[in-house]
C-alpha cells in the first residue's frame, strides 16, 4: 500500500511492533518468534522486537561483516542435513536434498552503531553446493567444491537444526503472497490510499472464505491455491431449482470435478 519508490524496509520496527502486540490480542502466549527476510535485517527491527519480549530470526544476506564471519568457520564445524522432501534454493529455485549447517554462537551485529544499538546472538549459516557452472564433456572437473552461504540472525534458544528448519517455514506466507498477486491484489483500483485499503479488507474476508470452503471441500482443496478453488468451485454454471419446497442445485453433465 505504499510508493512503489519506498524502501522494503520503511516503517518496519513500528510494522513489527504493531504484528507482535496483535499476536498477543490473537491469544499468543507462548513463545513469539519474527521471521523475516533481510530487508528487516536493521537494529531498529531488532529493537521493536526485544521491547515486545518476542525472538527473531532474520536472515542476514551477505554483507562484508557476515561474510568475514562465514568464511572464519572451521571445516569441521559443518554439520550434514538432509531433506525428506526436497526445498526449493532462494537463490536459484532449484530443489536442493542436502546441505550443510554451522552455527557461530555469539556474533556481534551492527558493530559501527552505538554499543546501545549492537545485538549479540547466533549466527547460522546453511551452505549448498554451487552447481551453477558445471564442467562440460572434455573440461577439467571440480577442483575444489564451491558454496553459497545463507545466513540467519537469530536468538532463538532451539538447537541448530531445529532453527535452521523452522527458519525455513516462511513458505507458507509465501504462497499467501502469492495467491494475493494472482487475485484482488494484482491492481488495487484507486489511487487513493483508504479506497485500497478497504479494497485490502474485502480480499482478506475474500481470502478466509475461500479458504475455509477448500478445507470442508477435500484434502486437495484445503491445500491448493484459491485461483484452483475459484475454478472448481466458484466458477460453476449451476442453477437453483424449487420445487414442492425442496431446493435442488443443477450442476453441469459434464462438470469436470463430479466425480471428485
Amino acid at each position: 500500500m505504499r510508493r512503489g519508490k519506498a524502501a522494503d524496509a520503511r516503517g518496519a520496527p513500528k510494522f513489527v511492533s504493531e504484528a507482535l502486540a496483535t499476536a498477543v490480542e490473537a491469544g499468543c502466549t507462548g513463545m513469539r518468534i519474527l521471521r523475516a527476510d533481510s530487508q528487516f535485517y536493521n537494529a531498529g527491527v531488532i529493537a521493536a522486537c526485544r521491547r515486545a519480549g518476542a525472538r527473531f530470526s532474520i536472515t542476514t544476506g551477505m554483507n562484508p561483516s557476515i561474510k568475514r564471519a562465514v568464511l572464519s568457520i572451521p571445516n569441521q564445524a559443518w554439520q550434514k542435513i538432509s531433506y525428506p522432501n526436497a526445498v526449493e534454493d532462494p537463490d536459484t529455485g532449484d530443489l536442493i536434498s542436502d546441505a550443510e549447517v554451522a552455527e557461530i554462537p555469539a556474533y556481534t551485529a551492527f558493530a559501527s552503531r552505538n554499543k546501545s544499538e549492537r545485538v549479540t546472538a547466533r549466527l547460522i549459516v546453511r551452505r549448498v553446493r554451487d552447481l551453477a557452472k558445471l564442467a562440460v564433456v572434455g573440461e577439467q572437473g571440480e577442483l575444489f567444491p564451491v558454496w553459497r552461504y545463507h545466513p540467519f540472525f537469530i536468538d532463538n534458544p532451539a538447537g541448530t537444526l531445529q532453527a535452521e528448519r523452522e527458519h525455513r517455514h516462511h513458505a507458507v506466507v509465501e504462497q499467501v503472497i502469492a495467491d494475493s498477486k494472482a487475485g484482488a491484489l494484482a491492481h488495487p483500483p484507486s489511487g487513493r490510499f483508504h479506497a485500497n485499503s478497504a479494497w485490502l479488507i474485502l480480499w482478506a474476508m475474500a481470502y478466509n472464505l475461500l479458504r475455509a470452503v477448500g478445507a470442508h471441500t477435500s484434502a486437495f482443496h484445503a491445500k491448493a491455491t484459491t485461483a484452483t478453488i475459484r475454478a472448481h468451485l466458484v466458477h460453476v454454471p449451476a442453477r437453483i431449482a424449487r420445487s414442492a419446497r425442496r431446493i435442488t442445485l443443477h450442476l453441469p453433465h459434464n462438470w469436470p470435478w463430479q466425480q471428485a
